[in-house]
């Protein structure tokens, strides 16, 4: 492949997840400013409706901060070209994945979400280069869980999962 491939970044779909994030945290915040209000018979402890809260507003809250930066990110999402992948979809951007350093291509999905596993036998090489450092401990928590530090996923892309599994199968299969 001579040719580089671009897959820009979706607005829409970074808009969607904005709002979604936005939407746990504010009720993440409801759950701890008034657990009564929550309490059921299945939840009818106030403390632990406030620890749910908590936990909302600290996954979803650290999820808005990264998803809304993607919002004014003009860069593109996903490149890929003779020498690799270039994935810009994410928080942890590594930068050039080389093909060379690529074992195997994995399909993941945890509920409703699917990620793409990028199985390498260079972690360290990539984990080394991020310097956010809650980036770099989930690359190194989704590499002893999943095999590998590297994962692309669709959501803040303008391709559907399905699409972009055959584009990175059929481009590593050329490489092997």
């Amino acid at each position: 492949m001579n040719e580089k491939i671009e897959i820009p970044l979706s607005k829409m779909k970074i808009i969607l997840l904005v709002i979604g994030a936005l939407v746990f945290v504010v009720l993440g915040v409801l759950l701890i400013m008034e657990p009564a209000t929550f309490v059921t018979s299945r939840f009818k402890n106030e403390s632990m409706i406030r620890i749910i809260g908590i936990a909302s507003v600290s996954f979803f809250g650290i999820g808005l901060f990264f998803i809304a930066r993607k919002l004014f990110d003009n860069k593109v999402g996903l490149i890929l070209d003779s020498n690799g992948i270039i994935d810009n979809s994410n928080a942890a951007n590594v930068g050039l994945i080389e093909w060379q350093d690529i074992t195997g291509v994995e399909v993941l999905q945890i509920a409703s979400t699917k990620i793409l596993i990028l199985l390498t036998d260079k972690p360290d090489k990539y984990i080394d280069r991020v310097k956010n450092k809650m980036a770099k401990r989930v690359m190194k928590t989704n590499y002893y869980s999943y095999g590998s530090p590297l994962s692309i996923v669709s959501t803040s892309l303008k391709i559907k999962f399905n699409d972009l599994e055959k584009l990175i199968v059929t481009e590593f299969e050329k490489r092997k």
